[in-house]
């Protein structure tokens, strides 16, 4: 597939513009900052996207004011007490130096106990948690995907967790693979269950249009509303 990118400003606003192989306008704002991007058909001339993006300002407006106006965890220090949270639960961190492997555990449904040997530096806590965040969600995200693989009546190729900055979630439809973003470890499972429903409904339908949301409707009423809670606090 190929591709042209450029940027663009409308009214102060910086738009990150994708022409591809698409028939459709695509129009996105994402977490954390705002970022705004704009994927378009190779014909489409610049001006036209911008007088698209010009008479699309107030919804772009609108959201990067929510986005602005969430609560943003504090970067992590990675010191004692330090709060961390897991699958939606909130726990402290408490620090342990031995010398022994690192590893993570979670203590009495109120403390996350980080093993670390003795003179480990923030980077280092900071690896130790990321891989357990890692290992919890690949051990729960197969019996996710074999769910709805059965009812969507789909088969995901290969799948893997990474960082991602804009995104929960990923798909590419013609290799039948889906990324998932590491950051998901933070938030309530069924929120995890919710973006992997995201990312196979795209095996059936690429675009986010009316017939994709109707089949999220199908197979996951609620999705909305996890869709909201997903993005309330940026961790």
């Amino acid at each position: 597939m190929s591709t042209e990118q450029f940027q663009m400003t409308v009214s102060d606003i910086s738009v990150d513009v994708v022409k591809k192989d698409i028939k459709n306008i695509h129009l996105a704002v994402y977490p954390p900052t705002g970022r705004v991007r704009l994927s378009s058909p190779h014909s489409m001339r610049a001006e036209s996207l911008r007088l698209f993006v010009i008479s699309k300002i107030g919804w772009i407006r609108k959201h990067i004011r929510n986005m602005n106006s969430q609560i943003r965890e504090p970067e992590r220090e990675y010191i004692q007490g330090e709060s961390h949270w897991v699958q939606g639960q909130r726990y402290l961190l408490n620090i342990i130096e031995e010398e022994k492997p690192p590893k993570v555990e979670i203590r009495n449904k109120k403390y996350l106990d980080l093993y670390v040997r003795p003179g480990s530096d923030k980077a280092k806590r900071e690896e130790v948690i990321k891989k357990w965040y890692r290992e919890l969600l690949k051990s729960q995200i197969p019996s996710l995907i074999e769910k709805w693989e059965e009812k969507l009546e789909v088969e995901i190729a290969d799948w893997g967790v990474r960082q991602m900055k804009t995104k929960w979630g990923s798909c590419n439809v013609d290799d039948r693979r889906i990324w998932l973003n590491l950051e998901l470890a933070k938030k309530p499972k069924h929120c995890l269950d919710y973006v992997v429903l995201h990312e196979m409904v795209h095996q059936k339908e690429r675009h986010h249009n009316d017939r994709f949301k109707e089949l999220l409707d199908n197979y996951m009423p609620s999705w909305r509303q996890r869709r909201e809670e997903l993005n309330e606090v940026v961790y």
